[in-house]
């Protein structure tokens, strides 16, 4: 069974939620998306920085299931002319996802064919990954890494990364808050600041955009209004700006971690997030695709309540394979 058809299979599992129709649906528009598509954005990981299952919750059904299982929230956008292929977050499950978008999409030159990566923050499902480019596994020669200035001096002055900046596996580039980069001729990416546990570097989120669209990937963020009192921007101010939305879906509710105070844990969550953005148009609210979900987050499984329960709302969750097309033939 390939790549594509597990993704298809996970997001068909729940009958009552998509129906046999929608598998169908799906299936089409990837085929179309593959054949009409020049810059495509193809969903790597949906899960928190560990995934699942994880050690010490052996009641997970992914141990017995491996299709039930998450990687950790990745993105890639892939430029199919110049076979340009960008990735968002190097994650400890970095090895599957590329395997992932190699099926999609074959590497071409160097490095695994990968022209760059951008990273969000140093939170370990975020940068971890960047390991697999040392020379214990791929030996990369001048990957280039896009990072906040205290994410880059993280990263050259503490091992074992900094002997990945020092063998040039990796090359070290500055990004600034709100200045766009060009990533190829044909992408731009452009940060911005988020309130988070900023222990180790800055967070931010990215404003991906072509000629012809634009996508907001926002995987970490610890409140709505503090961004918006913060750094002045308000969430539905940039869902309305973009095509697409990636936004945090870390926990579904503050009912998620019996035993623990949710309030010690700040993450918005998805029920929130759907009452803040619910005055939007369903046009304006279909653009938002959830992410980065926890383990305990019901909404990684298509079947269940709190699925049904986003779509009906009409909001996406972000599963494993998905793709969308930012700039067409």
């Amino acid at each position: 069974m390939d790549i594509q058809m597990i993704s298809w299979r996970r997001d068909c599992v729940g009958l009552l939620a998509l129906g046999l129709a929608g598998c169908a649906v799906q299936a089409q528009d990837n085929a179309l998306i593959a054949s009409t598509c020049e810059i495509e954005l193809i969903v790597l990981g949906a899960g928190q920085d560990a995934g699942a299952p994880q050690f010490g919750n052996p009641e997970d059904p992914a141990w017995q299931d491996p299709n039930l299982r998450l990687t950790a929230t990745s993105i890639a956008v892939v430029d199919h002319i110049s076979e340009a292929r960008y990735l968002f977050e190097a994650t400890p499950h970095i090895t599957d996802q590329l395997n992932r978008l190699d099926q999609i999409a074959p590497p071409v030159g160097s490095n695994q064919g990968i022209s760059g990566v951008f990273l969000s923050h140093a939170h370990i499902g975020h940068y971890a990954g960047l390991m697999f480019f040392g020379r214990e596994v791929a030996g990369a020669s001048g990957v280039p890494v896009f990072a906040m200035p205290r994410m880059r001096q993280y990263l050259s002055t503490n091992g074992p990364w900094e002997q990945l900046a020092t063998l040039k596996n990796i090359v070290l580039n500055d990004l600034a808050e709100r200045t766009p980069v060009n990533a190829s001729q044909n992408i731009r990416v452009t940060p911005y600041r988020v309130p988070h546990r900023d222990e180790y570097s800055e967070t931010v989120g990215f404003v991906i955009e072509t000629e012809n669209k634009s996508a907001l990937f926002l995987p970490d963020i610890d409140s709505w209004e503090e961004w918006e009192t913060d750094y002045s921007i308000r969430l539905d101010e940039m869902v309305s700006r973009v095509d697409f939305a990636f936004i945090d879906a870390t926990f579904f509710d503050d009912d998620e971690l019996p035993g623990r105070d949710m309030s010690q844990i700040p993450h918005p969550r998805v029920t929130e997030s759907m009452d803040l953005l619910d005055q939007l148009s369903d046009e304006i609210k279909a653009r938002v695709h959830f992410i980065h979900y926890n383990h305990t987050n019901a909404i990684r499984f298509p079947e269940s309540p709190q699925s049904q329960m986003v779509v009906a709302r009409g909001f996406n969750i972000a599963r494993e394979g998905d793709r969308h097309c930012l700039a067409k033939n």
